[in-house]
Protein backbone atom coordinates (compact mmCIF):
# COMPACT_ATOMS: atom_id res chain seq x y z
CA UNK A 1 0.00 0.00 0.00
CA UNK A 2 1.42 3.36 -1.05
CA UNK A 3 0.95 6.57 0.94
CA UNK A 4 -1.07 9.44 -0.48
CA UNK A 5 0.61 12.85 -0.33
CA UNK A 6 -0.68 16.38 -0.08
CA UNK A 7 1.50 19.37 -1.02
CA UNK A 8 0.33 22.67 0.44
CA UNK A 9 0.50 25.77 -1.76
CA UNK A 10 0.86 29.14 -0.03
CA UNK A 11 1.16 32.48 -1.84
CA UNK A 12 4.90 32.60 -2.49
CA UNK A 13 5.58 28.85 -2.44
CA UNK A 14 8.16 28.02 -5.10
CA UNK A 15 9.08 24.40 -4.40
CA UNK A 16 5.57 22.99 -4.44
CA UNK A 17 5.89 21.73 -8.00
CA UNK A 18 9.36 20.33 -7.26
CA UNK A 19 7.87 18.22 -4.47
CA UNK A 20 4.91 17.23 -6.65
CA UNK A 21 7.21 16.22 -9.51
CA UNK A 22 9.38 13.96 -7.35
CA UNK A 23 6.44 12.28 -5.66
CA UNK A 24 4.32 11.89 -8.81
CA UNK A 25 6.83 11.42 -11.62
CA UNK A 26 9.75 9.72 -9.86
CA UNK A 27 7.72 7.56 -7.46
CA UNK A 28 4.29 7.34 -9.03
CA UNK A 29 2.50 8.24 -5.79
CA UNK A 30 -0.92 9.80 -5.64
CA UNK A 31 -0.40 13.50 -4.89
CA UNK A 32 -2.85 16.33 -4.33
CA UNK A 33 -2.16 20.04 -4.14
CA UNK A 34 -3.73 21.61 -1.06
CA UNK A 35 -4.63 25.29 -1.42
CA UNK A 36 -3.85 27.44 1.62
CA UNK A 37 -7.42 28.78 1.87
CA UNK A 38 -8.93 25.30 2.02
CA UNK A 39 -9.34 23.15 5.13
CA UNK A 40 -9.84 19.74 3.51
CA UNK A 41 -6.66 17.60 3.50
CA UNK A 42 -8.32 15.19 1.04
CA UNK A 43 -7.56 12.09 3.12
CA UNK A 44 -3.81 12.26 2.55
CA UNK A 45 -1.36 10.20 4.60
CA UNK A 46 1.51 12.69 4.43
CA UNK A 47 1.44 16.49 4.24
CA UNK A 48 4.36 18.33 2.65
CA UNK A 49 4.90 21.99 3.53
CA UNK A 50 7.23 23.08 0.70
CA UNK A 51 9.95 25.66 0.43
CA UNK A 52 9.52 29.19 -0.86
CA UNK A 53 8.65 32.59 0.50
CA UNK A 54 5.12 32.26 1.84
CA UNK A 55 3.41 35.66 2.00
CA UNK A 56 6.69 37.26 0.92
CA UNK A 57 8.38 36.40 4.22
CA UNK A 58 6.77 39.47 5.76
CA UNK A 59 7.09 39.87 9.54
CA UNK A 60 9.03 36.60 9.90
CA UNK A 61 9.38 33.68 7.52
CA UNK A 62 6.35 31.44 7.99
CA UNK A 63 4.63 33.68 10.53
CA UNK A 64 1.68 34.61 8.30
CA UNK A 65 1.36 31.21 6.62
CA UNK A 66 0.92 29.71 10.06
CA UNK A 67 -2.52 31.40 10.17
CA UNK A 68 -3.72 30.13 6.78
CA UNK A 69 -6.97 28.13 7.07
CA UNK A 70 -5.20 24.95 5.87
CA UNK A 71 -2.84 25.08 8.85
CA UNK A 72 -5.63 24.48 11.36
CA UNK A 73 -6.21 21.18 9.57
CA UNK A 74 -2.49 20.41 9.36
CA UNK A 75 -2.03 21.06 13.09
CA UNK A 76 -5.00 18.83 13.93
CA UNK A 77 -3.70 16.17 11.53
CA UNK A 78 -0.24 16.23 13.12
CA UNK A 79 -1.61 16.18 16.66
CA UNK A 80 -3.54 13.03 15.77
CA UNK A 81 -0.38 11.32 14.51
CA UNK A 82 -0.47 12.31 10.84
CA UNK A 83 2.92 12.61 9.15
CA UNK A 84 4.13 16.06 8.13
CA UNK A 85 7.36 17.05 6.39
CA UNK A 86 8.30 20.74 6.34
CA UNK A 87 11.10 21.70 3.96
CA UNK A 88 12.89 25.07 4.28
CA UNK A 89 9.99 27.56 4.49
CA UNK A 90 7.88 24.59 5.53
CA UNK A 91 10.22 24.06 8.49
CA UNK A 92 9.81 27.73 9.38
CA UNK A 93 6.02 27.33 9.28
CA UNK A 94 6.13 24.25 11.52
CA UNK A 95 8.08 26.24 14.12
CA UNK A 96 5.67 29.17 13.92
CA UNK A 97 2.76 26.76 14.32
CA UNK A 98 4.29 25.23 17.44
CA UNK A 99 4.52 21.76 15.93
CA UNK A 100 8.28 21.86 16.47
CA UNK A 101 10.28 23.77 19.11
CA UNK A 102 12.67 26.65 18.50
CA UNK A 103 13.04 29.43 15.93
CA UNK A 104 14.90 30.11 12.70
CA UNK A 105 16.85 33.37 12.69
CA UNK A 106 18.57 35.21 9.86
CA UNK A 107 21.75 33.53 8.67
CA UNK A 108 24.71 34.77 10.67
CA UNK A 109 26.23 36.11 7.45
CA UNK A 110 23.02 38.12 6.84
CA UNK A 111 23.24 36.78 3.29
CA UNK A 112 20.96 34.45 1.35
CA UNK A 113 22.82 31.15 0.94
CA UNK A 114 22.17 28.83 -2.00
CA UNK A 115 24.52 25.88 -2.46
CA UNK A 116 24.99 22.17 -1.90
CA UNK A 117 25.84 21.21 1.67
CA UNK A 118 26.67 18.01 3.48
CA UNK A 119 24.47 16.54 6.20
CA UNK A 120 25.11 13.78 8.68
CA UNK A 121 22.16 11.59 9.65
CA UNK A 122 22.01 11.82 13.45
CA UNK A 123 18.90 9.67 13.86
CA UNK A 124 17.92 7.00 11.35
CA UNK A 125 15.21 5.57 13.58
CA UNK A 126 12.43 7.71 12.10
CA UNK A 127 9.84 7.14 9.38
CA UNK A 128 11.72 9.76 7.35
CA UNK A 129 15.25 8.28 7.67
CA UNK A 130 14.99 4.49 8.04
CA UNK A 131 16.58 4.01 4.61
CA UNK A 132 19.64 5.91 5.84
CA UNK A 133 22.47 4.67 7.97
CA UNK A 134 23.31 6.42 11.20
CA UNK A 135 26.08 8.98 10.60
CA UNK A 136 25.60 8.62 6.84
CA UNK A 137 26.64 11.74 4.92
CA UNK A 138 24.22 13.21 2.39
CA UNK A 139 24.78 15.94 -0.19
CA UNK A 140 21.66 18.10 -0.43
CA UNK A 141 21.11 21.74 -1.54
CA UNK A 142 20.03 24.63 0.65
CA UNK A 143 18.50 27.97 -0.37
CA UNK A 144 17.53 30.26 2.48
CA UNK A 145 18.13 33.54 4.25
CA UNK A 146 16.69 32.50 7.62
CA UNK A 147 17.99 29.04 8.45
CA UNK A 148 19.87 29.77 11.65
CA UNK A 149 18.21 27.38 14.12
CA UNK A 150 18.10 28.58 17.72
CA UNK A 151 16.43 27.54 20.94
CA UNK A 152 16.93 27.85 24.70
CA UNK A 153 19.20 25.54 26.71
CA UNK A 154 16.39 23.48 28.21
CA UNK A 155 14.82 22.82 24.82
CA UNK A 156 18.19 21.95 23.31
CA UNK A 157 18.81 19.46 26.12
CA UNK A 158 15.37 17.95 25.49
CA UNK A 159 16.11 17.64 21.76
CA UNK A 160 19.37 15.86 22.53
CA UNK A 161 17.93 13.63 25.26
CA UNK A 162 15.02 12.54 23.06
CA UNK A 163 17.16 12.04 19.94
CA UNK A 164 15.14 14.65 18.06
CA UNK A 165 18.05 16.12 16.10
CA UNK A 166 17.83 14.29 12.79
CA UNK A 167 20.32 16.14 10.57
CA UNK A 168 23.42 18.24 11.19
CA UNK A 169 25.58 20.21 8.76
CA UNK A 170 28.96 18.57 8.36
CA UNK A 171 32.08 18.16 6.22
CA UNK A 172 32.15 15.84 3.19
CA UNK A 173 33.45 13.12 5.49
CA UNK A 174 30.97 13.73 8.29
CA UNK A 175 32.82 16.02 10.69
CA UNK A 176 30.37 18.29 12.50
CA UNK A 177 32.35 21.50 12.81
CA UNK A 178 31.47 25.20 12.75
CA UNK A 179 33.38 25.67 9.50
CA UNK A 180 30.79 23.58 7.69
CA UNK A 181 27.81 25.39 9.20
CA UNK A 182 26.27 27.52 6.42
CA UNK A 183 24.03 29.71 8.57
CA UNK A 184 25.21 29.72 12.21
CA UNK A 185 22.63 27.17 13.31
CA UNK A 186 22.94 26.02 16.93
CA UNK A 187 24.97 22.79 17.14
CA UNK A 188 24.96 22.68 13.30
CA UNK A 189 21.31 21.61 13.41
CA UNK A 190 19.77 21.17 9.94
CA UNK A 191 16.63 19.22 10.82
CA UNK A 192 14.62 18.10 13.85
CA UNK A 193 11.63 15.89 14.59
CA UNK A 194 8.91 16.12 17.22
CA UNK A 195 8.83 13.78 20.23
CA UNK A 196 6.15 11.59 18.64
CA UNK A 197 8.25 11.13 15.50
CA UNK A 198 5.61 12.16 12.96
CA UNK A 199 6.62 15.77 12.19
CA UNK A 200 10.00 16.52 10.59
CA UNK A 201 11.34 19.95 9.71
CA UNK A 202 14.54 20.46 7.72
CA UNK A 203 16.16 23.40 5.96
CA UNK A 204 17.88 21.46 3.11
CA UNK A 205 15.83 20.49 0.04
CA UNK A 206 15.66 16.70 -0.51
CA UNK A 207 13.27 17.19 -3.43
CA UNK A 208 16.06 18.97 -5.30
CA UNK A 209 18.33 15.95 -4.90
CA UNK A 210 16.00 13.13 -5.90
CA UNK A 211 16.13 13.00 -9.70
CA UNK A 212 19.09 11.23 -11.41
CA UNK A 213 18.82 13.76 -14.23
CA UNK A 214 20.14 16.39 -11.79
CA UNK A 215 23.17 14.27 -10.95
CA UNK A 216 22.34 14.02 -7.24
CA UNK A 217 19.98 11.62 -5.52
CA UNK A 218 20.83 11.63 -1.80
CA UNK A 219 17.55 13.35 -0.98
CA UNK A 220 15.69 10.42 -2.52
CA UNK A 221 16.47 8.32 0.54
CA UNK A 222 14.09 10.44 2.61
CA UNK A 223 11.20 9.84 0.22
CA UNK A 224 12.21 6.16 -0.03
CA UNK A 225 11.87 5.93 3.75
CA UNK A 226 8.45 7.58 3.83
CA UNK A 227 7.14 5.35 1.06
CA UNK A 228 8.43 2.17 2.67
CA UNK A 229 7.68 2.76 6.35
CA UNK A 230 4.70 5.08 6.58
CA UNK A 231 2.30 2.17 7.09
CA UNK A 232 4.66 0.02 9.20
Amino acid sequence: MKPKFGVVIFPGSNCDYDAYYVLKKIYGYEVNFLWHKETDLKNVDVVILPGGFSYGDYLRSGSIARFSPIMNSVIDFANKGGHVLGICNGFQILLEAGLLPGVLLKNNSLQFVSKDVYLTVENNDTVFTKENKNNEVLKVPIAHGEGNYFTDEDTLKSLIDNNQIVFKYCSPVGKVEEGFNPNGSLKNIAGIINKDGNVLGMMPHPERASDPVLGKTDGKLIFDSIGKYIFN
